[in-house]
């Protein structure tokens, strides 16, 4: 199974949601990079359930465990393996329906696929998987941090039919969003979220959601042509995301709806670098950076797991009136900020480092010298 991701910057995630631990082993991290676990730690912190009243009651500490790769809080530059333990796991929630394929999971498609699954949770289709995601995330904070500066942001811009008012991406902070237990940075928006997902877990339900993220001071020559665009590895590892349905950079989906002298964009100098007038593209140019904010969009779907009482079939294909207990998320983008920052980290210190690997650093410069 591909549960490995990136080429020099690799990263291998293991467990299973009510398995013994989760997490991952990163490998290619060059040595000497000082590792802040504290800074990881707030990290796993704001991707666990049990926040608010809006998330998973699920009760875990999510205590992060170093387990190699490390000396003296250094980089050794071999495996790094990042684990947390599952600690509040209840697979009898699950025994009741072991035998039945849920409506909107994955429980049919990894059966078709393996032969067999494991019915506690989602296994590794649960969103728990992505603790080692986010911990890996974390490596790549820091490594970029140092190494060039850049810095990714991401927060809840709509859940289901509210959205917020999309202000000016470059002046969002990571303040502004832990601010709210929702992640997203505009108050007014935020208070209609919450009666919209307060009425639909009334009712049973749930709702889909849109985070949205940029990344700063990434500069320009990133992404590797032809197949491994940086636009393609992004959409890529987003997509990998569960319950992602979505994704797109720049102005997505609604460049399909403009002409080309309204989608083209005036290039000139700023500050002495090549530069485009509005960033249309989102930072992004035949799959390489423009030296722009790199600004991209993922659509999650509501969280299958609903208390609803739902039709399906059982493996002998007896007809069957699911009602699935447990505890769930009404909606998954407020969880799911921390992963799309996670990925994004994680697709951008790969290719710095093959950016680094094939041009050395920091390369040859992009465009003419400023007049």
């Amino acid at each position: 199974m591909a549960s490995s991701f990136g080429h020099l910057f690799r990263v291998t995630t293991f467990g299973e949601s009510h398995g013994e631990a989760v997490g991952a082993i990163v490998d290619g991290c060059p040595p000497g990079l000082e590792i802040d676990a504290n800074a990881i730690q707030s990290e796993l912190a704001r991707r666990r359930p049990g926040q608010s009243p809006l998330v998973s009651p699920r009760v875990e500490p999510d205590e992060l465990e170093i387990l190699s790769g490390l000396f003296n809080g250094r980089t050794l530059g071999s495996p790094i393996c990042l684990q947390v333990r599952n600690l509040d796991c209840k697979p009898a929630d699950y025994e009741t329906i072991e035998d039945a394929y849920r409506p909107g999971h994955a429980d049919y498609s990894t059966e078709a696929k393996l032969g067999l699954r494991d019915p506690r949770g989602g296994g590794r289709a649960s969103a728990r998987e992505t603790i080692g995601r986010v911990a890996a995330g974390g490596i790549a904070r820091q490594l970029l941090t140092r190494d060039v500066g850049v810095e990714v942001i991401a927060w809840v811009e709509s859940i289901g039919k509210v959205g917020s008012s999309r202000p000016d991406q470059g002046s969002i902070s990571r303040e502004m969003i832990d601010a709210s237990a929702l992640r997203c940075p505009d108050e007014e928006a935020c208070s209609r979220m919450e009666e919209a997902l307060v009425e639909a877990r009334e009712h049973g339900d749930s709702l889909g959601g849109v985070v949205a993220c940029v990344a700063k001071a990434v500069p320009a020559g990133w992404g590797e042509p032809v197949f491994d665009k940086l636009t393609s590895d992004l959409a890529k590892a987003l997509m990998s995301i569960p319950a992602a349905r979505g994704f797109e950079v720049g102005e997505g989906f609604a460049a399909a709806a403009m002409n080309g002298s309204e989608h083209n964009d005036s290039m000139l100098f700023r500050d002495g670098k090549v530069r485009t007038a509005r960033n249309i593209a989102g930072g992004l140019s035949g799959g390489i950076a423009t030296g722009e904010e790199i600004r991209i969009r993922v659509a999650f779907k509501p969280p299958s797991s609903i208390a609803r009482t739902q039709e399906t079939i059982t493996r002998t294909g007896a007809e069957k009136h699911l009602l699935i207990s447990g505890r769930h998320d009404p909606c998954v983008a407020p969880r799911a900020v921390p992963v799309v920052e996670a990925m994004v980290l994680l697709v951008l210190a790969d290719h710095y480092l093959r950016h680094r690997a094939l041009t050395g650093w920091p390369g040859p410069m992009a465009g003419p010298a400023a007049p």
